[in-house]
C-alpha cells in the first residue's frame, strides 16, 4: 500500500498547482462570459468539433485526414485571432478590471467627458452640426473603416475643428475609443425604425441606428436648433443641458428599453 502511494504521490496538488488551477478557471470563466450570446461561442464550438475529429483521426491513424487537420489548426489560430478580435479585446478588458486599473480608467473617462462636453457646448452655441460616438464594450471597427483614421488624443479644440462647416470631415461622425479620437468622417447606419418627429434629420437617425446595433453612446448637435441629444440603446434623449450631458456620459443613461420602435425621450 505504501509503495502504491509513493507512485501516485506526484499527483497530489500543492499550493502552486491549486493557484494555477484557480487562475485558469477564472480566465476561462471571464472569457466564456464575454463569448456567451455572441457568434464567437458558435465558432468556438466549431473549433472543438475540429479538434475532436483530429483526435479521432490520430487514434485511428488516419494519416491524410490528420495532416489536413494539422494544417487547418495551424492557420486556424491566426484566423481565430482575427475573427475573435472584438471578443478577445472585451475579454482582456474584463481581466484588467481591478481596482487600480478602474481608478485610472475613471480618470481617463472623466477627462474625455469634460473635453466632449466643452466641445459640444461650443458647437451647440454656434449651431454647428456634429455627431460624436463613444465606443464602449462593443467594438466599432467596421464603422471606423468608413472614415478617416486620426489616432489623436481627445480635445475640445480638435472636436470643434473636425465639425467646422465645409471641412472635409464635418459631415460624418467622430468616433472616440478610450481617450483617442480614432476616426472622423465616419458613416453610421441609419435607424430603420419609424420616427414620428419629422424635425429629426440624418444625424439623429444615424445616432439611433448605431445605438441600436451597439452599446455606444452617441452625442448629436442639431445644425438647425443647436439642441443637444444623446442616443443609447435605441433611445434618443433630446434637449440636454450641458450638465445633463456630462452626467449621462459619466454615469450612463437610464436603462435601455427592449428592442423595438425607436424611442424619443426628454430628460427629467
Amino acid at each position: 500500500m505504501t509503495s502504491w502511494l509513493e507512485h501516485v504521490a506526484f499527483l497530489a496538488p500543492d499550493w502552486k498547482d491549486l493557484l494555477e488551477i484557480a487562475i485558469v478557471a477564472v480566465v476561462l470563466y471571464r472569457v466564456l462570459l464575454v463569448l456567451s450570446g455572441t457568434r464567437a461561442i458558435q465558432m468556438l464550438l466549431g473549433v472543438f468539433v475540429v479538434v475532436g475529429i483530429y483526435a479521432f483521426a490520430s487514434i485511428l491513424d488516419l494519416t491524410l485526414l490528420e495532416q489536413l487537420l494539422e494544417q487547418l489548426l495551424r492557420f486556424g489560430v491566426i484566423a481565430a485571432l482575427v475573427l475573435f478580435q472584438p471578443e478577445l479585446r472585451s475579454a482582456l478588458a474584463l481581466l484588467g478590471q481591478n481596482r487600480l486599473l478602474r481608478f485610472f480608467t475613471r480618470l481617463e473617462q472623466k477627462m474625455v467627458v469634460e473635453e466632449v462636453a466643452e466641445a459640444v457646448e461650443e458647437l451647440s452655441r454656434g449651431k454647428v452640426g456634429a455627431i460624436i460616438a463613444i465606443e464602449r464594450e462593443v467594438g466599432l471597427g467596421e464603422y471606423i473603416e468608413t472614415g478617416t483614421p486620426l489616432q489623436a488624443r481627445v480635445s475640445d479644440a480638435l472636436l470643434q475643428n473636425i465639425f467646422t462647416p465645409y471641412s472635409l470631415l464635418h459631415d460624418g461622425a467622430a468616433i472616440i475609443r478610450g481617450d483617442e479620437i480614432v476616426a472622423a468622417g465616419v458613416i453610421l447606419p441609419l435607424t430603420q425604425q419609424s420616427i414620428s418627429d419629422r424635425s429629426l434629420g440624418t444625424r439623429h437617425r444615424a445616432a439611433l441606428g448605431l445605438s441600436e446595433e451597439t452599446d455606444a453612446m452617441v452625442v448629436v448637435v442639431s445644425e438647425e436648433t443647436g439642441f443637444v441629444s444623446l442616443a443609447h440603446g435605441g433611445r434618443l434623449f433630446r434637449g440636454l443641458s450641458n450638465d445633463q450631458l456630462r452626467d449621462m456620459l459619466a454615469e450612463g443613461p437610464p436603462a435601455a428599453k427592449p428592442a423595438g420602435r425607436a424611442e424619443l425621450s426628454q430628460p427629467a
